[in-house]
This record gives C-alpha cells, structure tokens and sequence, in this order.
C-alpha cells in the first residue's frame, strides 16, 4: 500500500525570499482548501527566526512546510536530519533548484497539490565540513555572484538578475588550483569552477545529470581550464543540452572526498555562502523524508556514471 502524507503540518515562509511575503496568506489557504490542518503558520523575517522556528516546529508536528528558496530550505535541512518527521518543500525562491531536482511543480496550485496528494520518500542529503546540504554547492564564479549580488537586482530580476550580475562579475574574474582526492586517487587540475552535486540542478539549469538523491554519492563536478569564456560555454552548452557539454567538464563520483584550492576560496551551499576551502565532503544515505509527487525521481539506483 502506498504511503501517504500527514494530513497536519506547521508552515514556515522565508518572508525575505522573493516570493514570501506576497504568497504566505495565498498558500496557507489554499493548503487549507486541499486538506491540510495548519496547526501553526508563520512568516519569518530573518534566518535565525526561521531557524528557531523550525527547530520548534518539529517537536510538534508530523510536518514542516518551509517556504523559501534554496538557502531557506538548506539552512535548516540540518534539524531535519534523524526525524521522522517529514520536511515539505514550498519553492518560493529565484532559482528553485532543489525544488526542480525532485519534481516539485514551482507554481503554487501544483506544490500544494503535492504537499495534499503526494508521498513521502527519503533522500541522501550532502555533508561539507559538518554542515549538511540538500541540492549543490560550488566555488569559483557562481559564489561570487551570490555573495555580491544587489539583493533588490535579485529580488526585481530573479534568475535574469543572477545572469547580469554574473556577467559583471566575470571581468575581474581568475582560475584557481584543485586538489580533489577521493580515496583512490588524487586529481589535481585548473579550475574556473567546482560543483558539488546530491542534486542535478544549479542556478536553476540541469548541470549535473549524474546526480542522484539515492545513490548514496555525492557528484563532484569541475570546469576545467583557465577561460572564464569556457565557463560561460558550458553553462549555454549545459542549458541548451548539446552534447559538447561533456567535454567542458571533468566529473568524479564517491561517497566521500578532500577538497583544497590555490588560493582559498568561498563556498556556496544552495546559493548562500557558507564554507571556505579545504572541504571535506560526504555523501548521507536516506538522511531526511521530503514530501515527493508520486512516482517521481529519486529512485535507489546505480545510475550510469
């Protein structure tokens, strides 16, 4: 028999992501109208107080409904991490990645309708130094642009605000040294990006196809060179899905890996920074249940590499 959602949950907005504010009256009644008691919803202003929120949540409900975007639902993956209790994903961010990764619809009609009739599933959730992921991270322009982005450009412009930024940031833009280890071998290379992938998507365009939230390996992704020009190509060739894709990028797969960079260098974690260089990576199997649509990805697989 097929396992069912609970039907009682607590919702929790990012009132700061860049469509929090203006839906949360709109989501909780329509939540309501699909079947689902909101024992509590709230709109939160500040990462802390969503975080404090969230962790009380889960002492009191079978469900946690977290509105946001990428940063909001990574930033408090971590209380989720052990639970039975079931974390629900209302996309209400710029990129939406993680939300596109496991099929979640980005409209609010079909996220609801998902949270109402969907499933619950467990996926693997990422580790980078001690602090667990949902989606990606990465290093090198990607970072840059998140940490210097205007947040009015991002909230106006959302993924377009993104590409412009990111074009104002290239100029001054320079490759970095990899020392990526695996446990087998050690690979070094010249880098103007890093993915580290649980999720096939970053910055809302499918890059990393190999991922998968039930393999339990975490996809290390490296675009590789010195032009900045090369990285812009493998962004288009990755968005357009030609094939040249591949030959712009160098992929390893493990459950675990080190990770150094000359010089040092900022991380992004779905789209907030939240680490530097050295990394220690690892993979966490069936750590966390999301509410899933039925029979969607992810399926335990030995997907081909």
């Amino acid at each position: 028999m097929a396992k069912t959602l609970p039907k009682q949950a607590i919702l929790i907005v990012n009132a700061g992501s860049r469509r929090g504010a203006d839906l949360f009256a709109e989501a909780r009644e329509k939540l309501a109208a699909a079947g689902i008691e909101l024992l509590e919803a709230r709109k939160c202003k500040s990462a802390k107080t969503m975080g404090t929120a969230v962790r009380r949540a889960l002492k009191n409900a079978p469900m946690v409904i977290v509105g946001g975007g990428d940063g909001s639902l990574s930033s408090n993956v971590d209380d989720f991490v052990g639970t039975d209790v079931v974390f629900a994903v209302l996309p209400l961010g710029t990129a939406n990645s993680f939300a596109r990764t496991i099929g979640m619809p980005l409209d609010l009609d079909g996220a609801v309708e998902v949270i109402a009739e969907g499933e619950p599933r467990k996926i693997d959730v990422g580790c980078i130094n001690g602090d667990y992921f949902l989606n990606a991270a990465a290093m090198g322009l990607a970072p840059k642009v998140a940490e210097s982005v205007p947040h009015g450009l991002k909230r106006k412009l959302g993924r377009l605000g993104y590409l412009i930024w990111a074009g104002w940031s290239a100029a001054n833009f320079r490759a970095f040294r990899v020392k990526l280890e695996d446990g087998k071998r050690t690979h070094r290379m010249w880098a103007t990006e890093v993915r580290i992938a649980n999720g096939r998507y970053h910055g809302g365009i499918e890059l990393i196809e190999n991922a998968d939230l039930k393999s339990g390996e975490i996809v290390v992704q490296v675009v590789t060179g010195r032009s900045v020009a090369k990285l812009g190509w493998s962004y288009f060739a990755s968005a357009t899905k030609l094939k040249a894709r591949r030959q712009t990028v160098r992929e390893f797969v493990s459950s675990e890996f080190r990770l150094s960079t000359r010089p040092q260098m900022k991380v992004s974690i779905d789209g907030e920074i939240g680490a530097e260089t050295p990394l220690e990576i690892s993979a966490m199997p069936d750590a966390v249940t999301i509410a899933m649509p039925r029979g969607s990805y992810p399926k335990r697989s030995s997907a081909a590499r």
